[in-house]
């Protein structure tokens, strides 16, 4: 797939919005340990990157997933990767089961002003002993006439103290496993609902992770996202989204940190020489490149896929897998080459080092990236 003018000229806004709205905020929201998305995302939404693939009647743009990608690699040349993870939350995490499986009404009181960011949300499935394996999940959802009555907790929750509601899974029958989920939509509003504590983290900062806690929170069963039973499948779906919104932002990071790392070897005198002259620095920095490229041809691969209705799932693991280590890569050489300025917290390397650790571990970690794509090659996992 090639991107065209379109797609060039929405770029161009896209990274104006970076460059204007975040990148002069993003020391004080990091030392704040918070982004003020109340404030941020109604001009995120001003650009439609907050319903970029959604339908018009409830103010999304109704374009194609290509521009996605095209806002996704934009973020990642964002200062604090929490800052592009918040809205990609907001954008292809809490809310595309929502488009996908919601009733017109549910749709129209909670999509819509997510879309136009006069709504904060967020996605709340992992638990503090259930991260990974969905299959133990325990917060529970019983039906008591046409409420859900619904007890657990939820735990590392990007977005979750400052969200107007949260996709919940949460387990709405005694069948065992994978089946008796359902996703439900549950205001942050209601009583019993509440935000425990926010976590210390080591990158990410000025994002908002939160546990959370719901004391026989009461939301309409109305509030459920499609099918009752079937909200394991649908949250399936709505992390292969996530996953690739992961290998989309690498290749905006992986390309900002090479493309800043060769201007600083080309300025940077090192024994008489430019530090680029020396071979080994050149051919590495050549490496990681051609790796980032790799990448995202494999990205535009998998976008006409998804746009083509096929299912993508393998390749949606393949790059996240992918992203999380040449990330880890990427970000490692470029602190080494900046020797001990590069360690220091004052220079970019060290936040970028730190932020993009969490690649290969949020939206599923490379082990079980490993085990999905395993299974799907017929081997035991």
């Amino acid at each position: 797939m090639r991107l065209n003018e379109d797609h060039r000229a929405f770029s161009d806004s896209v990274r104006r919005f970076v460059d204007t709205e975040v990148n002069p905020h993003v020391d004080a929201w990091e030392a704040a340990g918070r982004v003020p998305l109340h404030d941020l995302l109604p001009k995120a939404a001003a650009l439609g990157l907050l319903g970029l693939e959604y339908d018009p009647a409830y103010g999304g743009e109704g374009a194609d997933h290509s521009f996605q990608l095209v806002a996704a690699e934009q973020y990642g040349r964002m200062h604090a990767a929490g800052v592009g993870m918040a809205i990609g939350v907001q954008a292809m995490m809490a809310t595309p089961s929502l488009h996908e499986y919601g009733s017109p009404e549910l749709k129209q009181r909670y999509l819509a002003p997510a879309i136009a960011g006069a709504a904060v949300t967020s996605i709340a499935v992992t638990e503090p002993d259930t991260g990974s394996d969905v299959a133990q999940l325990r917060t529970r959802a019983v039906r008591d006439g046409d409420d859900w009555v619904i007890t657990g907790r939820k735990a590392y929750i990007t977005n979750g103290a400052q969200a107007d509601w949260v996709c919940l899974l949460a387990r709405t029958s005694d069948e065992g496993g994978y089946r008796g989920m359902s996703q439900i939509v549950v205001p942050t509003d209601r009583p019993g609902f509440g935000v425990v504590r926010t976590f210390d983290k080591l990158g990410n900062r000025c994002s908002d992770t939160a546990e959370l806690v719901l004391d026989e929170v009461r939301v309409p069963v109305d509030n459920t996202i499609g099918e009752v039973g079937r909200g394991f499948q649908q949250q399936m779906r709505q992390f292969v989204t996530e996953r690739m919104f992961a290998a989309y932002t690498t290749v905006g990071q992986c390309q900002y940190a090479l493309d800043r790392t060769r201007r600083f070897v080309l300025d940077r005198q090192v024994f008489g020489r430019r530090l680029a002259e020396r071979q080994y620095v050149a051919f590495r920095l050549t490496e990681l490149q051609a790796e980032v490229e790799l990448l995202r041809s494999h990205n535009l691969v998998t976008c006409e896929a998804l746009m083509a209705g096929e299912d993508i799932t393998r390749m949606a693991t393949v790059a996240k897998l992918k992203a999380g280590r040449l990330i880890r890569e990427v970000a490692d050489w470029c602190l080494q080459f900046h020797g001990g300025m590069g360690y220091l917290e004052e220079t970019w390397t060290a936040r970028l080092l730190r932020d993009t650790r969490l690649t290969s571990i949020g939206a599923g970690a490379d082990e079980v990236m490993l085990q999905v794509l395993a299974r799907l090659d017929g081997l035991p996992a």
